[in-house]
């Protein structure tokens, strides 16, 4: 489906010829006009339609400032791209919440320093006890820094 690279984020990924065929129709759909482009309100529309969520205010500005100047909206080639993007980061999204998931065998919604060790025992047996405490350390520093959990009772030691 998708090539991984180091750190496990998807490289690049493939749509089927029958999802490329459903976004090409979405477009077709939301171009009401058939005008050739997505205005602001039409790519909203796409969005729902493929992904079953409205974009926010920042995420269609985002959209619409990276639109060729030239054009009054996305292309079918940018939409294309946008939603190829937006794919690989939900099948991405998805896959790490299918390892978390795996790793919480008490479904409580973080990951204890055991549960790391005992995780890391099953898949890596021979991975020494200090590299999985350096991973489990690497990876509290980064949600340190990515949320502001560093004051909740009990953060420095789960993930």
């Amino acid at each position: 489906m998708f090539s991984s690279q180091a750190g496990g984020r998807p490289r690049t990924w493939e749509a089927r010829p029958s999802e490329h065929k459903k976004w090409v129709e979405v477009f077709r759909a939301c171009d009401e006009d058939n005008k050739g482009y997505l205005s602001r309100e039409d790519f909203k529309v796409a969005v729902v339609m493929l992904f079953g969520y409205k974009p926010s205010k920042i995420e269609a500005d985002s959209v619409m400032s990276s639109v060729d100047p030239n054009t009054s909206g996305i292309q079918l080639k940018e939409f294309l791209d946008i939603v190829r993007k937006k794919k690989e980061a939900q099948l991405y999204r998805n896959e790490v919440r299918h390892i978390f998931t795996a790793f919480d065998r008490h479904y409580r919604g973080y990951l204890t320093l055991e549960d790391f060790k005992k995780a890391f025992k099953q898949v890596a047996p021979k991975l020494s006890e200090r590299i999985i405490l350096e991973v489990f350390s690497w990876m509290l520093r980064q949600i340190d820094q990515h949320s502001n959990l560093q004051d909740a009772p009990g953060a420095p030691t789960r993930l």
